[in-house]
């Protein structure tokens, strides 16, 4: 099941400029005052989108103590599986790994069925990471995990995560305009149920990138290729779902959408409706978009 209906999000309450992850998060800027209001009103403001559009939110109020300014990016610390897994992922950041709160699984295993947890965070202490759904972006049916490999992903994590799951992986490197590494892959990819959005001119070698291709091709994928540019305004960081109406939605920021070319929305309104919502303030000053606000829970219901 590649699309899930119901999402865990995070409200913040200490949103801002993380100067931890700016060291190779390309996507932040330091931006001005007010940022946690503002951040606030973009987050309650996509929260209402997607329940008006008929997908079920989970919302659990971050706490003002500790001190965790990225809590607004969940999917980078958990993830949820069919099978009734949930996984937990080392972070880069030592101001991240708060956000692991062990009262929110507690709070969301009242509501889900959580068969077995795996905490990956132990490899924090070897300087290791890989940042959830963040550092992977999953293809689900097919059971492939893409990653560009960076300091926030690391390949023998990596191959460890899908050993456990039951997945393979496909890595490779991916750069922005002045050679940095893309920090997350979800920032450049996006996998869908019958589509694939990728940056390919982000990865560099012509062996990877055509790996890639080749992998996406022969899982039946219509590769929908966008630009550095259009990377750089979260063009790929994206997500499909599916609501209580067994319609696909695909959710993204309005910058992204913007940055779309009437022929690309084209092909990807073939195969779902699109809806957006404006997160400047989260974007600029969190370096993360729509993707990354939304942990999606695949686990059944009590």
């Amino acid at each position: 099941m590649q699309q899930s209906g119901h999402l865990l999000m995070i409200e913040p309450v200490n949103f801002g400029f993380n100067e931890e992850t700016a060291i190779n998060n390309a996507f932040q800027v330091n931006t001005n005052e007010n940022v946690q209001q503002r951040a606030l009103q973009e987050f309650n403001d996509l929260v209402k989108l997607l329940r008006d559009h008929k997908i079920e939110v989970t919302v659990i109020p971050d706490t003002a103590e500790p001190f965790t300014p990225d809590s607004i990016f969940p999917n980078n610390w958990i993830s949820f599986h069919e099978d009734g897994s949930v996984f937990l992922y080392p972070m880069f950041a030592a101001n991240r790994r708060a956000e692991r709160n062990p009262a929110i699984l507690e709070m969301l295993k009242q509501q889900f069925i959580v068969s077995a947890v795996t905490d990956l965070s132990k490899y924090e202490e070897q300087h290791l990471f890989l940042e959830g759904t963040g550092s992977m972006v999953l293809d689900r049916d097919n059971r492939i995990a893409y990653a560009c490999i960076s300091s926030r992903t690391d390949t023998g994590l990596l191959n460890e995560f899908c050993r456990m799951a039951n997945y393979s992986a496909i890595s490779f490197f991916a750069k922005d305009l002045y050679g940095v590494d893309v920090y997350h892959t979800n920032v450049m990819m996006c996998i869908a149920g019958r589509f694939a959005v990728v940056c390919l001119d982000s990865i560099k070698d012509d062996a990877e990138r055509k790996a890639v291709v080749r992998s996406l091709t022969a899982t039946h994928k219509e590769i929908i290729d966008i630009s550095i540019p259009q990377m750089n305004c979260f063009a790929g960081n994206m997500l499909q779902l599916k609501n209580s109406d067994n319609e696909s939605l695909l959710v993204m920021s309005s910058q992204a959408y913007r940055s779309l070319t009437e022929e690309q929305l084209g092909r990807l309104e073939k195969y779902n409706r699109i809806i957006h919502a404006p997160l400047d303030t989260i974007e600029s000053a969190g370096g993360g978009s729509a993707r990354c606000m939304m942990a999606e829970i695949f686990n059944k219901k009590r």
